[in-house]
């Protein structure tokens, strides 16, 4: 999918971005736009990236340079950039039916389509489908819906939902209250009542010692001892992503998510798959419960499910959760944007993208595992200390000592000095701590994939270099 010719959109993306100077479009972000998880007296002293315009796997900035974007954007780009399909999609509802809402006993063609649709490709317990604008709103949406489930059947008490430290569920007072990261719990008053986490399944700074396979027992563990401890008797639900995004793509091992589900039905409270990453093909099924081997009550999903192209989210609800709802009045709950007949559209036009192209399976059975194979030359490097990955996710464990494995002081800040090589060797790599992580498109080539982790090779020498020089390797 990289770049020949130039489209009308990128020529007319190089004729704006050409309009202003790098440093005045910098000045006026500075001035003018407060930006999501950033410290902006940082940011006004550095000016941000201007991106300007976007191809397959590839980004190119206002200067320029040509970026491989091994991130999807921030998780979401699944189909790549440039898909006119999707961009068609949207045109088309936008000039027979650009709004109309969801309230008042009204529905839309493309929201129903939508609902059908997503009905035939998430796992079979799931037949209903609560539209959302984001993965946060879903999750907000969870903690209500969880609540108001066990309310209807007599059980108000059961009020507490169990997630994990350093999980990720968004950034809204229940999203980032379901979520275990304690810098946005330090703001705000978080979290919200009735939220309580367990450790999570990280082998890598919770388990050295054990195998992987006992340290999964271990893990899941955690939650029996967590619900009896509150009380059987009070407990909802408990949340988790198949694999932690933002936590450091850390990839549970195989006995964890089949012993949760064990426990979880012993108590009979809900499974809450959070698929806002995983979903769409990105852990090589449609769905990374299914990769995990759950059998979730409720999911949520965004991201991937436009591939990225225009917001929406949702949460899909099985038949257990459904038929509750339905018999018991009004569910006093809702966005003006639920079910936006142009996200839905495009939404709509993206999974049927992905099944045209089987993307699906060309993540499980080609592109995942060659990606696997090739982070073995990463892992190989004097500066990794562990490599996991699950098929279109991966995260580079950064260590001061390989051999025993001995991670660096966190005031270092190693990660953000890898990330500074990335960014200026034309490649997007997140830092999460100093876990390098990717989550690349999920329609890269093989040779692209080449491409990628030689770039991730030659930033690790720099980064390896830079400590060399600093004393601290």
């Amino acid at each position: 999918m990289s770049q020949l010719t130039p489209t009308p959109a990128a020529a007319y993306a190089a004729s704006r971005a050409q309009s202003r100077s790098t440093r005045q479009w910098q000045q006026a972000d500075s001035a003018h736009f407060l930006h999501p998880f950033t410290d902006h007296a940082a940011l006004a002293r550095k000016g941000a990236r201007i991106i300007t315009r976007a191809e397959g796997i590839y980004l190119w900035d206002s200067e320029g340079h040509k970026i491989l974007d091994a991130m999807s954007g921030l998780w979401c780009v699944n189909t790549g950039y440039g898909q006119q399909g999707l961009v068609d999609a949207a045109t088309r509802q936008m000039q027979e039916l650009p709004f109309y809402n969801a309230f008042f006993q009204t529905s839309t063609p493309p929201a129903i389509e939508l609902a059908e649709l997503l009905a035939e490709v998430t796992p079979p317990q799931f037949d209903k489908v609560f539209f959302t604008c984001s993965g946060s709103e879903g999750n907000d949406t969870v903690v209500r819906m969880v609540r108001h489930y066990w309310a209807s059947l007599g059980q108000p008490q059961r009020r507490i939902l169990i997630s994990r430290h350093n999980g990720y569920h968004g950034s809204t007072m229940a999203g980032a209250s379901l979520g275990g990261m304690s810098g946005m719990h330090a703001q705000g008053g978080l979290p919200i009542p009735d939220i309580h986490h367990i450790q999570q399944p990280h082998w890598f700074e919770h388990g050295q010692g054990q195998s992987r396979e006992d340290f999964g027992l271990t893990a899941a563990h955690w939650l029996e001892d967590k619900i009896l401890e509150l009380g059987p008797e009070r407990v909802a639900a408990f949340i988790g992503e198949p694999v932690q995004g933002a936590g450091g793509v850390i990839v549970p091992p195989s006995t964890y998510w089949p012993e949760i589900q064990r426990i979880c039905d012993k108590y009979g409270i809900l499974l809450v798959s959070d698929e806002v990453i995983c979903g769409f093909g990105r852990t090589g099924q449609w769905f990374g419960c299914e990769t995990m081997g759950t059998r979730p009550d409720l999911m949520t999903f965004a991201k991937g499910v436009t591939s990225g192209y225009v917001p929406l989210g949702g949460v899909m609800v099985s038949q257990r959760v459904s038929d509750v709802l339905a018999s018991h009045g009004e569910f006093n709950h809702g966005f003006t944007y639920s079910g936006h007949p142009v996200a839905c559209a495009v939404a709509t036009a993206n999974i049927r993208l992905i099944q045209q192209m089987n993307l699906v399976a060309h993540v499980r059975q080609n592109i995942g595992p060659y990606l696997a194979q090739r982070l073995q030359d990463v892992a190989a490097h004097p500066l990794v200390g562990e490599v996991q990955s699950c098929a279109m996710m991966a995260a580079v464990q950064l260590v001061q000592d390989k051999a025993k494995l001995q991670c660096f002081k966190p005031e270092l800040e190693v990660g953000m000095l890898c990330r500074a090589h990335c960014f200026g060797n034309g490649l997007i790599m997140r830092a999460v701590g100093d876990r390098m992580i990717i989550a690349p498109p999920l329609v890269m080539s093989r040779a692209q994939v080449d491409e990628m982790v030689n770039l991730i090779l030659h930033c690790l020498d720099l980064s390896l270099q830079e400590l060399q020089q600093k004393g601290w390797v």
